[in-house]
Parts: C-alpha cells; sequence; structure tokens
C-alpha cells in the first residue's frame, strides 16, 4: 500500500511558495526584559484565539486583544456560525414543505416565524462565544477588548472598550485580524437594502426578491437560505461559473442542482450601477464583455464579492511591516513578517480565507515561537459549501491535474447507488477521486452530498498520509453509510465498483 507514516514524517511546516515570501530573516526577535508577555495576539477569531490557548497551553504568558467585545471573530458572530444556524433551519422548514409528506409526516400548514428562527441563531452564537471566554480562563490567557495598533514591534496601544486606553506589551506579537467584505464601486452597503453577509444574517422580514452580486460560497449560502424561505433569489456573476475553485464536473451538477431549487443564474454579467430611490432597488446589469444593458430590480442586494484583509488602523507602517499589493502581510514559513517579533496568520496573510485554515496558522506560528515545528500544507485545507447539497473538496482538481501534465484516473461513484442516500430519499450527489496512474496516489478527492462537509475528511486525512485510492477501497467501510459512496469511488479509481 501507499500509506505512509505522517509520524515518521520530520516535522516542518508545508506552505505553498506562490504564497509566501522566503527572504525575511529567521530570527525570532526579542524585546526588553520589562515585557509582560511571551505571546500578544491582536485578534480574537478562530486564528487569534486559537493561537492564544495554544500560547498558554505552551506555557507561555499570552494577551489576546480583540475590538469587538466578544470573541469568535467574524465566523462566530456574523459568519460561519450563524449562517450554518440559518442554514439548518431554512432546510427544516423546506424540508416540511417538500420531503415530510412522502415520509409518512402530515400537517395541514407549516410558516415560518422570522423571529423565533433568528433568536435559536443568535443563542447558539452566544452560547460559543461565551465558551471562548470560558476557555481562556481555563487556558489563563488575559483577555483585553478594544481596538489594538502598534506603537513600537513590542507594544500594542489599546482603545478600551470602555472608553479608556492601555499599552500591552509583548515579546512576541501576533496580528491575527482577519478579515472584512469587499466592497464594490458605486455600491454603498447600509445593511438594510444593500447588504454584506452581516446584514443578510440578520434581516426583520424574508424580501421576496433578493439578487446575490458574486456566485461564492457565502453568496450561494445565503441565497439558499432566502430562497428556502420564499425570496426569488437571482445570482449575479462576473465570471462564466459559479464557485470557479470548485472541479468543473462537481460544479455543472452542482449549478443544476440549485436551479432545481428555483436560484437563477445571471453569469458573465456586469453590476454597472444600482439605484436605491423608490422602494425597490434597481440594478443596472450588461454583459461582462460589453454589449446591451438590462435592468433587474431587487427588495434587497447581497453584495458577495470576496474579502479583503483588515489591516486598516493597526499602525503597520509606523513598525515597517510589508504587505503586498491586495494589503496581505508578506511573512516566511514560520510565519514571521520582515519586523523580527511580529507574526501573522490566517486572512491577513497569502493563503485560502477560512476559519480552519486559520486556526492551523495560529497553532503552527505558536509552535515556532516556543522553539517547535509547526504544519500546515495549504493545498489539503478542505473547502466545503454548506448549501442542500454540500459540496466539499480537498486536493487537486481535474483541471488542475490536467495543467499539470500528471497522467490521471477518475474514479466516480453516485449517491443513487448508495443504499443508506436511498434509504433516507437523499440520494442527491456524486463522489469524485482523482488519482496519480502510475502509483495511484490520490490527488483529489469532490463530493456533493448531503453531509458532504463530514464526509470529505476521510480524504483530507487519506491525502496528508500519502495513500492511494486501493488503500480508501480496502478499508472496510461501515453499512449502510454515505461514507460507502467514498469508497465505492475509489474502487472505480483503481479498479471497479461493486454496487454499480
Amino acid at each position: 500500500m501507499a500509506i505512509g507514516s505522517l509520524a515518521r514524517r520530520k516535522a516542518s511546516t508545508i506552505l505553498s511558495s506562490r504564497y509566501l515570501k522566503f527572504s525575511f530573516s529567521l530570527s525570532r526577535g526579542y524585546a526588553s526584559g520589562s515585557d509582560e508577555n511571551d505571546v500578544v495576539v491582536i485578534g480574537g477569531g478562530p486564528g487569534g484565539y486559537v493561537a492564544a490557548i495554544k500560547a498558554a497551553q505552551l506555557g507561555l504568558k499570552t494577551t489576546c486583544i480583540e475590538k469587538r467585545g466578544t470573541l469568535g471573530g467574524t465566523c462566530l458572530n456574523v459568519g460561519c456560525i450563524p449562517s450554518k444556524a440559518l442554514l439548518h433551519s431554512s432546510h427544516m422548514y423546506h424540508e416540511a414543505q417538500h420531503s415530510f409528506a412522502s415520509h409518512g409526516v402530515k400537517f395541514s400548514s407549516v410558516e415560518v416565524d422570522l423571529p423565533a428562527m433568528m433568536a435559536q441563531k443568535d443563542k447558539a452564537v452566544a452560547g460559543l462565544t461565551r465558551g471562548i471566554e470560558g476557555l481562556f480562563k481555563k487556558n489563563k490567557v488575559n483577555y483585553v477588548k478594544g481596538y489594538g495598533k502598534f506603537l513600537s514591534p513590542s507594544e500594542v496601544s489599546v482603545d478600551t472598550v470602555e472608553g479608556g486606553n492601555t499599552i500591552v506589551k509583548g515579546k512576541n506579537i501576533i496580528i491575527a485580524t482577519g478579515s472584512d467584505v469587499k466592497s464594490l464601486p458605486g455600491l454603498t452597503i447600509d445593511e438594510k437594502r444593500i447588504v454584506s453577509s452581516t446584514g443578510a444574517l440578520a434581516l426583520t422580514e424574508i424580501p421576496k426578491k433578493l439578487v446575490v452580486i458574486g456566485a461564492g460560497y457565502i453568496g450561494l449560502e445565503m441565497g439558499s437560505v432566502w430562497c428556502r424561505l420564499g425570496s426569488e433569489v437571482t445570482v449575479v456573476e462576473f465570471a462564466s461559473d459559479i464557485v470557479p475553485t470548485m472541479d468543473g464536473e462537481v460544479r455543472k451538477q452542482f449549478q443544476r442542482s440549485l436551479e432545481k431549487q428555483k436560484m437563477k443564474f445571471m453569469l458573465k454579467t456586469k453590476v454597472v450601477s444600482v439605484d436605491t430611490v423608490g422602494d425597490s432597488v434597481k440594478l443596472t446589469l450588461e454583459p461582462a464583455a460589453g454589449g446591451e444593458q438590462t435592468t433587474l430590480e431587487a427588495d434587497v442586494v447581497l453584495v458577495s464579492a470576496g474579502r479583503v484583509p483588515f489591516t486598516s488602523g493597526l499602525g503597520l507602517d509606523k513598525i515597517g511591516v510589508e504587505t503586498d499589493k491586495a494589503g496581505r502581510i508578506l511573512v516566511n514559513e514560520r510565519f514571521a513578517s520582515n519586523v523580527p517579533g511580529v507574526y501573522a496568520i490566517g486572512d491577513v496573510i497569502p493563503g485560502p480565507m477560512l476559519a480552519h485554515k486559520a486556526e492551523e496558522d495560529g497553532v503552527a506560528c505558536v509552535e515556532f515561537i516556543a522553539g517547535k515545528e509547526g504544519h500546515v500544507d495549504y493545498d489539503l485545507v478542505p473547502g466545503v459549501c454548506y448549501t442542500h447539497p454540500e459540496v466539499a473538496s480537498v486536493g487537486k482538481t481535474e483541471e488542475q491535474v490536467k495543467a499539470l501534465g500528471v497522467d490521471y484516473r477518475v474514479g466516480k461513484f453516485p449517491f443513487l447507488a448508495n443504499s443508506r442516500a436511498k434509504a433516507i430519499d437523499d440520494a442527491e450527489g456524486i463522489v469524485k477521486v482523482i488519482a496519480e496512474k502510475g502509483t495511484d496516489k490520490i490527488l483529489g478527492v469532490h463530493i456533493m452530498s448531503s453531509n458532504a462537509g463530514e464526509l470529505i475528511h476521510e480524504a483530507v486525512l487519506a491525502l496528508n498520509y500519502g495513500a492511494s485510492s486501493e488503500d480508501i477501497a480496502r478499508t472496510c467501510h461501515a453499512h449502510p453509510t454515505m461514507s460507502e459512496a467514498l469508497k465505492e469511488a475509489a474502487m472505480a479509481t483503481y479498479d471497479k465498483p461493486i454496487h454499480m
């Protein structure tokens, strides 16, 4: 078998050279002995709070500074967590409308109680933020609520949420301030009629017509929520495809699935202008390549055209931290900036803007600071779109493998042939495995199905260990489970599946 032992691998950080700048000094750079903290983390999101807890666990005196006043960052407060709460609630409503009767569950009527749905979301968020504060106390992490900015490479001035100011000193300072919504020219986000994902999570009524600008993960997830609740959703995308990073074959099936759910798509289309005068929002559109203009009306417009690093007001220029044209902080393989003692992780550095990637950055960065070795492989960070069906992937797409000129084989297995999926009447989707032809080493796995975000992690582990498709195929999977579809796709890659 082709499985290698990760435990035997020399611990190192494997960061793609296309993301990082390696010319900086590797010196850690300590400040004077009067400094109170070994580590100061600016930002309490997934990368920041995880880095702070790990630092404390490694015996380093640690302070975390967070401007929001609640921990968890964008992800927990106005991103990953509240969106998943609404995705689940809206899916339950959709199932009650369209699927319960076929399972013998009937009732005279079903309606949406939007305030109750929002309250459930808010309850989940509040509980999780309090949970992180509890973890800080448990691990003895000092928590400062306020906006931090550099006075020097070892000093951070914090304007506290209470209205005061304090100076926090540290031998090593980690910038983990995350990202913000990318704005578009001519669009002013008011979080009422023109909203970011933050506003889309807090609408007080279901819009009759919703236009989503941008067909990425966030736009499709939020579009799904309101489409299920009754909105007429149109997605406007400048590119020729939705989610351009997705495997092409899976993407086409995914778009067809969303269209069956009555989401409309206008691809290769540019937003020229937006008029908010009157009762509705009027968008002027034209083909991306130029041509005749058209008008589209909406009650609410969601701007979901990506995110940008949040580094404004940190005083990076004051201490000389280098950034690229996109505003991302340039770091070396140890997450160190060009300024000794100043590090950066998560969305403020190159790489995928994902909460779980930021967490891995945080752990590895702190391990380096503590004199240990860290490990992050950006090529093996899974991506998930939490619609229904979900789409999850790890490794390379078929298009990427072709571009590399690698001889490869593809194995596919539909969930229509999976017994568990058929039993629960949720059999839409496919598993696709891509492996190198000569060695059978798995290069990428792509799953579209219910709970694909859970199923993908077997593939993540397999790729981390350099496994072959035969390794997965010869691993016993419990029956009946959705995970058997991955086993069958692996069988189809190196030989033949049994159930198709």
